[in-house]
């Protein structure tokens, strides 16, 4: 394991973090010598109804081979306020006019018939969603969806320690924040701008407010920051960090090589090695992570294998870009635009029937890493990360 010094922040947020659960309410402590009892979670009456009374899943989210998809992306801006080498190229990329970003009330109106249509999980993202100045507006009334179980974002966290009180009291439920390295210079390397401490104060404060997991994405690529697997999964030993470690995946601009790419099976062994207690754990079936924790740590380890074990078979997700276009596979240049039908007046009835369209004609999978780094795709910032 390389020795790279933790800062400060990080040895604050390590001595700081408080055991609590998902409402910010500390979890007692079990007495020395007594077992420790799981936490039994009692459906609120809302959930319990929306479960007793679940509806046919909608025909229009089901694509040919059977897939139901729950889990809506939904893409809050194009910009961002870090340059990350894997997300955009160094020079950055054309904008769209404000004029065809879908407003506010378009993206709740996509929400609303989505989550009506058997949704239940959304994640907001960018560009940097929490750059969005009404975010915590949008957060608040898609909360208030009836049918909709779990409301999410995925941030660079550079805002997060400063909004996550207002968001969490809007409705925020799950939080996944990127991370790639802990070497503050180092993340000035790979993201092009400052803002390590600001990130490392983001993930104190999640688990201060009892946010648990909190998810920590880390795209590994091989030269910059594979040397840092260990210490990134040390952290969950006293912290309910969930770190899921990325495969480097081929976008427009990002210069993606399949010798920077450190797949799952080697960064597995690469942990074994210092941890081989390392247990496997069991995922839902539509998870795009593989699971592991280390008997005794708090948090957990998780991989994201887009690349080299795919999981199309049970994909559940799909995104809709700032400009309001529908992407069904992250890895797919098929794209229809639902703002131009919702600004054209379209009836619900007529976008449920183009969303069905485009759902139906979703691939059995995508084209493999080698294939993908061929394809014509939006850089990653345009897609919704």
């Amino acid at each position: 394991m390389a020795a790279q010094p933790v800062s400060r922040m990080l040895r604050r947020v390590l001595r700081s973090s408080v055991r609590s659960c998902s409402s910010g309410a500390p979890v007692t402590q079990p007495h020395p010598g007594e077992p420790s009892q799981p936490a039994v979670e009692v459906p609120s009456g809302r959930r319990r109804f929306l479960m007793e009374h679940a509806a046919p899943f909608s025909a229009f989210l089901t694509d040919s081979f059977g897939r139901r998809h729950s889990y809506l992306r939904i893409s809050l801006t194009e910009k961002c306020n870090l340059r990350c080498q894997y997300c955009m190229p160094e020079e950055g990329v054309p904008l769209t006019p404000k004029a065809d970003l879908l407003t506010t009330e378009e993206i709740l109106t996509l929400a609303r018939l989505f989550v009506k249509e058997g949704v239940d999980k959304i994640r907001l993202t960018g560009g940097e969603p929490l750059i969005r100045p009404d975010v915590v507006d949008i957060v608040a009334q898609l909360h208030q969806l009836e049918g909709l179980r779990t409301l999410g974002i995925t941030t660079n966290g550079i805002n997060l320690a400063r909004l996550l009180p207002q968001l969490q009291k809007a409705g925020l439920s799950t939080i996944n924040i990127s991370l790639d390295t802990l070497v503050p210079a180092k993340f000035e390397f790979i993201v092009r701008r400052k803002g390590f401490r600001k990130v490392m104060e983001g993930i104190h404060k999640a688990i201060e407010l009892g946010y648990s997991p909190v998810k920590v994405n880390c795209v590994v690529m091989r030269g910059l920051n594979e040397d840092e697997l260990l210490d990134f999964v040390a952290l969950t030993e006293g912290l309910p960090l969930d770190v899921r470690f990325i495969e480097y995946m081929p976008f427009d601009g990002n210069k993606w090589n399949f010798k920077k790419m450190v797949s799952y099976k080697e960064m597995l062994d690469t942990l074994r090695q210092q941890w081989p207690e390392l247990e496997k754990l069991t995922e839902e079936e539509s998870s795009t992570a593989k699971a592991f924790k280390i008997p005794g740590f708090r948090g957990r380890v998780s991989f994201i294998t887009s690349m080299s074990e795919h999981f199309c078979g049970t994909c559940n997700r799909l995104r809709i870009t700032a400009d309001g276009n529908l992407k069904v596979c992250l890895f797919g240049s098929s794209e229809v635009s639902l703002r131009d039908h919702l600004r054209a007046g379209a009836s619900e009835e007529e976008l449920l029937s183009i969303v069905g369209a485009a759902v139906g004609r979703k691939k059995r999978q995508h084209a493999g890493m080698f294939s993908i780094s061929q394809m014509k795709n939006r850089p990653m910032i345009l897609i919704g990360g």
